[in-house]
């Protein structure tokens, strides 16, 4: 993708969401950490009405390393996957303890050594919590990528985030990211797209884009 198109659409984002930030209510690392694994599959509205009382009842890792599994699987019942996510919660903190003197690393391989802790979740911590310059790729920024020609529709997650980081200047990764979700969430939603009103249509590779055009051209 050339310069020119990109910083059309880094243009039309900060039009569009100057103040995108995370969603995701939290006060430290841990918080941060805990609520990007209870949001996989989960909306981010879902995990801060959960939080807000979580939070609340578990202060610190041990408290979480702790905690009968059971008791936890009830705390986090009202998201999905919840036992895998509490099984995963509860040994993941146990890992801070034996590994990292109960800190949450700032290093995204270290990250990825934690139970339930994948990339995207690596790069959320690091962006958000240590303000490292990163770009998570979740199932908003994937399809946005694929959408507006940064990515092929065939290309992986990592390839993704690959050529995002390539074409986007590293100074704007962390806003960037949290942009691209923002225009994936509420404009350019998988299932009814607001295409009518979009400032990019006319560079969108989907191609529903045509019948757009038409009318505004």
């Amino acid at each position: 993708m050339n310069k020119e198109k990109v910083k059309r659409i880094l243009d039309a984002f900060d039009d569009m969401y100057p103040d995108a930030q995370c969603e995701l209510v939290h006060h430290n690392e841990l918080e941060l950490l805990i609520a990007v694994m209870l949001s996989a599959q989960t909306t981010d509205a879902s995990v801060n009405k959960l939080t807000q009382s979580l939070f609340q009842k578990y202060r610190c890792v041990e408290d979480y390393a702790n905690a009968p599994l059971s008791q936890l699987e009830a705390d986090l019942r009202t998201i999905g996957l919840y036992r895998n996510k509490a099984k995963n919660v509860k040994a993941m903190a146990q890992k801070l303890i034996d590994d990292f003197d109960g800190q949450v690393p700032c290093d995204h391989d270290a990250l990825q050594t934690l139970p339930g802790v994948g990339r995207k979740t690596a790069n959320v911590v690091i962006s958000e919590g240590f303000k490292v310059p990163a770009i998570a790729v979740d199932t908003h920024v994937e399809r946005i990528s694929k959408r507006l020609g940064f990515a092929f529709k065939k290309d992986s997650v990592l390839t993704v985030e690959t050529k995002l980081q390539k074409a986007i200047p590293k100074e704007r990764w962390i806003k960037t990211h949290h942009q691209m979700i923002f225009f994936g969430r509420y404009h350019c939603k998988a299932m009814n797209p607001d295409c009518g009103h979009c400032p990019l249509i006319d560079i969108c590779k989907e191609p529903k884009r045509k019948k757009y055009l038409n009318l505004t051209e």
